[in-house]
């Protein structure tokens, strides 16, 4: 993929623009379930000025039992309507942990099609750090106009996995920690056994992270450089539900490995399947 910006926009950069017309500001924080949060209700209480929340569990396939599954192209497209978002608008996102959430919010727009999205640097507290106000005003939103111009190349299935066990064309990058990787630690979702697929690399995306920013692109480098990871080889990202996976997918994309596949069911829906191979050291 072949961006003219980067991806990242500073919180100074971000002051310069507020107020234009053609800019849209996202809030698209989510937390785990064990952390107890309210992204929602967080939101209302403070915001970047002129800010809509992205709700990730509304705006997903409310049809699928999983967390947060992408939706159907005409859903989303209604959908960010609604937060005043045309396919000519200029987007930023951002999330209140500094890089997490908002990386799933990235990823979306870039399946649906719409490449003018940039992440906050730093997220909220990068903001907040550097002084900027806040505001809890829901804003006046006058509706988009929005057309789907849908990419399933950046998408995995679970077949896709599956197959993938045969051929070994792609290396699996999974985000989670690494105790749940090895089945060390249980999930955060307690239905479900810890572990890992077949032949997949470890890589936590906080290893990517320094102080609620990625790092520069020569670290970046350096880390999928340790793995093993080269220029052209094939790679699809995962996690607990399709979020940190999106941090993977965006430090590749800085790093210069360009744009890579997400599996969008990721941990939740691979170990939901009893048929599905788990490879995991025991918690005895």
């Amino acid at each position: 993929m072949d961006y003219t910006e980067s991806p990242l926009i500073s919180p100074h950069e971000l002051a310069d623009r507020i107020g234009d017309s053609s800019l849209v500001v996202l809030d698209g924080s989510w937390y785990l379930p064990t952390e107890n949060r309210d992204p929602e209700r967080e939101f209302q209480s403070q915001h970047i000025p002129g800010a809509r929340f992205f709700d990730i569990d509304k705006i997903s396939d409310l049809d699928s039992n999983l967390p947060h599954m992408l939706p159907k192209p005409d859903y989303f497209a209604k959908a960010v309507e609604r937060l005043g978002v045309s396919n000519d608008s200029q987007v930023v996102v951002y999330d209140g942990k500094g890089l997490f959430s908002a990386a799933r919010v990235w990823w979306m727009f870039q399946v649906f099609g719409h490449k003018s999205i940039r992440l906050l640097s730093g997220g909220l507290p990068a903001w907040l750090a550097d002084g900027f106000p806040t505001s809890d005003h829901e804003p006046d939103i006058t509706s988009g106009t929005f057309d789907v111009d849908l990419d399933s190349n950046k998408v995995a299935s679970m077949q896709d996995i599956l197959n993938n066990l045969e051929t070994g064309e792609s290396v699996i990058l999974d985000a989670r920690s690494a105790g749940r990787f090895t089945g060390t630690d249980p999930e955060p979702r307690p239905e479900l056994e810890s572990g890992h697929m077949p032949g997949a690399l470890s890589l936590p995306f906080t290893e990517l992270l320094e102080d609620g920013r990625l790092k520069s692109a020569e670290d970046l480098k350096q880390v999928f450089e340790n793995r093993g990871i080269i220029d052209g080889r094939k790679l699809v990202t995962s996690c607990g539900s399709g979020v940190s996976a999106a941090v993977i997918n965006l430090a590749l994309v800085i790093a210069g490995y360009g744009m890579h596949r997400l599996y969008d069911g990721s941990w939740t829906e691979w170990a939901s399947h009893a048929d599905n191979p788990i490879v995991s050291e025991s918690l005895q």
